[in-house]
């Protein structure tokens, strides 16, 4: 058994209105939910789920450190059970699934790319949010953030990203 894996993850889900009467978004109010936190703001995230691109990115790091596919194998957008899901229920699904290989989650490193929302003041809650699903202290936890430069469909306002990094150690 290796002793240490790494994982990488990338999420991107487009944004809209809040206010837009297309019923492919997340059927949240407005705002996003980003690491479990709700924020409020003018625009929604269409996606399957609540469109978490934090933790979608977490997971898949999870995942791919002990090659086991994708959040999309495990939670497909085409299954029904996972329409309008709170993505923590895929972070600890997904955290059980390390236990279960024999590793333990040693940290974690998100990094959003958006303009909207700002991030900073959420920024500790969202740490503390990943460190109760995943089971570890929430300074194994980093947040941040930035933006795209007005470059691109993110940097227009149109779409918002995330991406992880994970280390873990097998028990």
């Amino acid at each position: 058994m290796t002793r240490l894996r790494i994982g990488q993850g990338f999420d991107l889900h487009r944004l809209q209105s809040a206010d837009s009467g297309d019923r492919g978004a997340a059927e949240a109010t407005a705002g996003v939910v980003l690491a479990g936190i709700q924020i409020p703001g003018a625009l929604r995230v269409v996606a399957h789920s609540d469109g978490d691109v934090a933790i979608h990115a977490l997971c898949d790091a999870l995942l791919g450190a002990l090659a086991l596919g994708d959040i999309g194998t495990h939670f497909s957008d085409r299954d029904p059970r996972w329409a309008g899901a709170d993505s923590r229920r895929f972070l600890l699904a997904v955290t059980a699934m390390v236990r279960e290989q024999g590793y333990r989650v040693i940290n974690v490193d998100v990094t959003i790319l958006a303009e909207q929302p700002k991030i900073a003041p959420y920024a500790r809650a969202m740490r503390e949010a990943l460190a109760i699903c995943i089971g570890i202290d929430v300074d194994a936890v980093s947040i941040k953030a930035t933006t795209m430069e007005g470059l691109g469909a993110i940097g227009r306002g149109e779409a918002i990203a995330a991406q992880a990094v994970v280390l873990l150690e097998a028990q």
